[in-house]
């Protein structure tokens, strides 16, 4: 299937073709038939991925600030490196979408196969989208009618937060698509509107939806014409529907305004407010967000819960709905607001129009029929390589017995981690890349195409079914990767996993079990959890110079691990596993590493009085020959200070490691420091040895007990954070 994608790195805009998007449990998988372009916040999105590195910068302040941080602790070169890597993500387009259901997940209920469907899907051939971001099309509501309902849902969530009465008086300030719906909706309403634009053509069909206006672009004043239109009262509310950095639009509509007057922020404009203009009519100013209430909230969207209708009486899928219904009954009239109409396969010349001087306003783009709408699901396609010197899988190998101990990789999983760390440390073996499977598609084409694998799918179980790959590393959110470990390891394949092992004891029994049975038919499985750490050449620096120090250690390791809010899927215990189970797992293995003895008991204690205690927290691990190991997990710091350091005193000596760059030794002879250009966190060589064990045919480079210690620790260590 194809799809738009935008890269923010070189600006291009292309149709890709990508794997069919597996549907999900509570999702809808949609068959698409018409999309609209936003022409505000897609044009916006392309001049910013045509802008040079420095313009970027200008555009994202707040981030520069956090780039400076990274280069101060991590160093240039890896800080540039992940900007790099993060500019490299294609983004996908669109999220106006009207199209035919083609399956349903798990737990959907109230759509089938078959119904017409309006959802915030992107634009492409096919789309798995949330159901409580779906809504049925009425049956007189053409495609390309219904593919307003997301842009008109922004407005009419605006006009909500507004709270127009019959007969009041209302201002729009620009009349671009949802200026215009919005124009639209409060006439429905009742209201007088004045419509204000620089755009002759649009302040026309403003007028034509019963608008008076305002033609900037003729020195009309909007001041006079909002006083005239309120009859000297001032305006009941003004809704910015604008793109601008400039502050006048708000200072204008608070001149506009009579005494408490409700001024609502639907578009993006320069937000410096000046305290005078709202102080002394007590204005309301209020930003509103997206499609209505869930929009944003991962358990309405992700999860399907819906708020309960008394009381949240529109939410994102309701103003659906109601928008819906306008288009059904000609309230709302959206077929004026069509400027161009392009074929999918020429997409690429609808974008160029964003930033030519022709004028434009709705951008419809119109989607094959397919004969069999089924020849779209093709999970699986085969890759053209971006870099020729990258070692591809041939595609006539599929015929072929895979060689003993010659590594050949599929991966689950191409997330930002996989795609900036892990891939890149495996490419750097002997291994052979063949496939990756990721759930929606795009991140899979873009890191097989990036890094020279074979194929991209969206079935993961083809992996675990194709005899060629006998090695599968696994980076995919965390509650699945004991389940693929399990698959993996019956499917008798080697098996990299990045951590966590499991996030819950069950999971854990699981591996164990499995890891057993088939140690005890005879083969020895080969499993390896990613705890790069140990691999660091500055750790094993440190683990030659403490090996003639035979007394025992004090180790404290300070981690300034940062904050993430409270509602990311990694603080979900049953996701993520929390911060602990997810994150901290590598410092209690570093540490059970470098003492070289079994962990035998804990002690944890996390800060008070704050809401999330488990990413704040102190553990002390007791190692079996009498080595103390102290980690301060605390996402309460700044981020310009170094984000781990490691410090251990033994026998008179002490080694301090910051941030995996400079370490330093005192007391020792003949050794004073260890310095690195790059912050080197052993990604590269904890890929490296586990690729030469499985073509030596030696044990995993850590042994299962360990990591299975390790594991069993940090669960510990989180239930008492927790409680």
């Amino acid at each position: 299937m194809k799809q738009i994608l935008q890269s923010l790195s070189s600006g291009i805009t292309e149709i890709v073709e990508i794997p069919c998007p597996s549907v999900k449990s509570g999702h809808l998988l949609i068959c698409t038939r018409s999309s609209l372009v936003s022409a505000g916040t897609e044009r916006m999105l392309v001049e910013f991925a045509q802008a040079n590195l420095l313009d970027k910068a200008r555009q994202q302040p707040e981030r520069v600030r956090l780039v400076l941080d990274k280069m101060r602790t991590d160093g240039v070169i890896p800080t540039l490196e992940a900007v790099q890597s993060k500019l490299d993500q294609p983004l996908p387009m669109g999220y106006a979408n009207a199209g035919v259901v083609l399956d349903v997940g798990a737990g959907v209920e109230e759509f089938s196969v078959g119904d017409r469907i309006i959802s915030n899907g992107s634009h492409a051939e096919v789309v798995c989208v949330p159901k409580n971001l779906c809504a049925k099309i009425p049956d007189p509501v053409t495609d390309e009618a219904a593919a307003f309902t997301v842009l008109g849902a922004i407005a009419l969530q605006g006009i909500r937060l507004a709270q127009p009465t019959l007969g009041e008086t209302f201002v729009v300030t620009g009349l671009g698509l949802i200026g215009l719906i919005t124009v639209q909706l409060l006439q429905a309403q009742g209201c007088r509107v004045l419509g204000i634009d620089f755009d002759p053509k649009k302040l026309d069909l403003a007028r034509k939806f019963g608008a008076q206006t305002v033609d900037l672009s003729r020195d009309e004043d909007p001041i006079s014409a909002a006083a005239s239109l309120s009859q000297g009262r001032g305006i009941d509310g003004v809704l910015i529907t604008a793109a601008t950095k400039s502050n006048e639009p708000v200072h204008q509509a608070a001149q506009m305004c009579r005494k408490r007057g409700r001024i609502v922020l639907v578009g993006v404009v320069g937000l410096e407010l000046s305290r005078a203009d709202f102080y002394e009519k007590e204005l309301s100013f209020q930003v509103s967000c997206s499609y209505g209430p869930g929009r944003y909230d991962p358990a309405y969207e992700a999860e399907g819960q819906d708020y309960p209708l008394g009381f949240v009486r529109w939410t994102a899928q309701r103003n659906f709905e109601a928008v819906l219904d306008m288009l059904a009954t000609g309230r709302l009239d959206v077929a004026p607001l069509i400027s161009h109409r392009f074929p999918l396969e020429q997409a690429p010349a609808a974008y160029q129009l964003l930033n030519s001087s022709e004028p434009y306003l709705g951008i419809i783009l119109e989607y094959p029929d397919p004969q069999q709408p089924n020849d779209l699901l093709n999970p699986t396609i085969q890759l053209e390589q971006e870099h020729t010197q990258t070692k591809a899988f041939p595609s006539e190998s599929h015929t072929k017995a895979p060689i003993p101990h010659q590594p050949v990789l599929g991966f689950i999983g191409a997330g930002n981690y996989a795609t900036r760390i892990l891939i890149p440390a495996f490419k750097q073996t002997n291994a052979t890349l063949k496939a990756v499977a990721t759930t929606g598609g795009i991140s899979g084409v873009y890191a097989g195409r990036k890094f020279g694998f074979g194929l991209a799918t969206t079935d993961p179980d083809s992996l675990l079914n194709d005899p060629e790959i006998n090695t599968l590393v696994i980076a995919t959110r965390h509650d699945s990767h004991a389940d693929y470990v399990c698959k993996a390891l019956n499917a008798g394949k080697y098996v990299f996993v990045e951590k966590p092992l499991a996030i819950a004891p069950d999971q854990l029994d699981a591996i164990q079990s499995t890891y057993t049975s088939i140690l005890n038919s005879g083969t020895s499985p080969l499993l390896m959890v990613g705890f790069n750490r140990r691999f660091a050449p500055q750790i094993q620096k440190i683990k030659a110079l403490l090996a003639n120090l035979k007394e025992a250690k004090a180790m404290i390791m300070t981690v300034n691990a940062g904050a993430i809010p409270p509602n990311h899927w990694t603080q979900d215990a049953a996701i993520g596993g929390g911060r602990i189970i997810g994150e901290a797992c590598h410092f209690i293995d570093l540490l059970r590493f470098l003492a070289d003895s079994p962990i035998v008991s804990v002690q944890t204690t996390s800060l008070g009085g704050v809401e999330l205690r488990e990413d704040k927290v102190s553990f002390t691990l007791s190692f079996a020959d009498g080595s103390l190991g102290t980690v301060h997990y605390l996402a309460n710091g700044h981020k310009s200070f170094p984000k781990e350091r490691l410090e251990i005193f033994c026998a008179g000596r002490i080694l301090q490691l910051d941030n995996f760059r400079k370490l330093k030794g005192y007391g020792f002879s003949g050794f004073n420091s260890m310095n690195l250009w790059r912050q080197d966190k052993g990604n590269t060589a904890c890929a490296a040895a586990f690729i030469n064990a499985i073509e030596s045919g030696q044990a995993a480079p850590i042994p299962f007990e360990e990591f299975v210690e390790v594991t069993r620790v940090s669960f510990e260590i989180a239930e008492a954070a927790r409680h």
